[in-house]
């Protein structure tokens, strides 16, 4: 049976008020509207809904158990109603995103803290993973959006650059024999090499460039964890292949120094990347947007 529910909203604003007369006024249409509804609804269900006075009106047994009913049909979606707003408005909501490890603590923090404090109600949740992942992730509806190493190819990922960065290579006082000259690729392949696994897409964008270079590097430790390569570095394992940023500190305190190549490797790009066709929640929405406006302040 098809519900009109018109019909249920006159009959709840009458049983509610108990006159025709006030249900119109909040209706804001014509009590004899409100009369021909109710008139209309009782046909529709076969059974007398009101016991009619002279200006008020009064529930059968059969109006009682519909209002109870409709009553909480509408409280139920005036609560979704108001949900919605609080969305709209940022009052509620969720945001799953999936970034690695690295990109999450060194350009991410800062605007994850920024917009708790903006937006306490929304509940923030991070799934760190590799750039191939995350975009599996995000394909099967897992996160909202991802942060990942381009470039993406698949056809139904959209993807807006988000900031630059730069991978360098790092080395202890062990290999002072590196430090204060221009060093070639193909020197560098002397040295015990500490690198990013093979499957992540950083390492394979670099394995091409090395490629391109005519130059193949055989690391002696693959790891999945960029930090635990400058920490391995810094303990003399070997010459490191890291994320700028991750080893600024260690620079600074002279436990390590980025080796000066003569060949740079190419500057790396990282995308923000959500599903074609399918909409962002508010809150998702909106932190990209606080991304996207302050990216070129997270590569200073």
């Amino acid at each position: 049976m098809d519900i009109n529910f018109e019909l249920y909203k006159v009959f709840y604003y009458a049983a509610k008020f108990e006159s025709f007369s006030e249900a119109a006024q909040k209706l804001f249409i014509t009590q004899s509207a409100v009369s021909q509804s109710i008139k209309n609804l009782e046909e529709k269900l076969g059974g007398q809904l009101f016991f009619r006075k002279s200006r008020k009106v009064k529930l059968t047994w059969e109006g009682e158990l519909l209002f109870k009913h409709v009553e909480q049909a509408y409280n139920f979606i005036k609560s979704a109603e108001n949900k919605f707003y609080e969305m709209k408005n940022l009052d509620t909501g969720e945001i799953r995103i999936g970034v690695s490890d690295t990109i999450c603590k060194y350009f991410l923090i800062p605007h994850l803290e920024k917009f708790n404090v903006e937006h306490p109600k929304i509940k923030i949740q991070v799934i760190n993973r590799t750039s191939s992942q995350i975009l599996e992730l995000l394909k099967n509806g897992l996160i909202d959006f991802g942060i990942a190493t381009l470039p993406v190819k698949d056809k139904n990922i959209l993807v807006k650059e988000f900031i630059t960065v730069e991978d360098i290579f790092v080395a202890c006082h062990k290999y002072s024999a590196l430090k204060d000259r221009k060093v070639t690729l193909r020197e560098l392949t002397k040295y015990p090499l500490l690198m990013l696994e093979k499957n992540s897409t950083t390492r394979h964008n670099i394995d091409h460039f090395l490629e391109q270079k005519g130059v193949t590097f055989t690391p002696e430790i693959e790891l999945e964890d960029i930090d635990l390569l400058v920490e391995f570095a810094k303990i003399g394992l070997g010459v490191a292949c890291v994320l700028k940023q991750s080893a600024f500190n260690e620079i600074e305190k002279g436990q390590l120094f980025e080796v000066e190549m003569a060949e740079k490797l190419p500057p790396r790009k990282l995308g923000i990347c959500t599903m074609k066709n399918v909409p962002l929640s508010r809150a998702a929405a909106a932190f990209i947007e606080c991304l996207q406006r302050t990216g070129h302040s997270l590569q200073s």
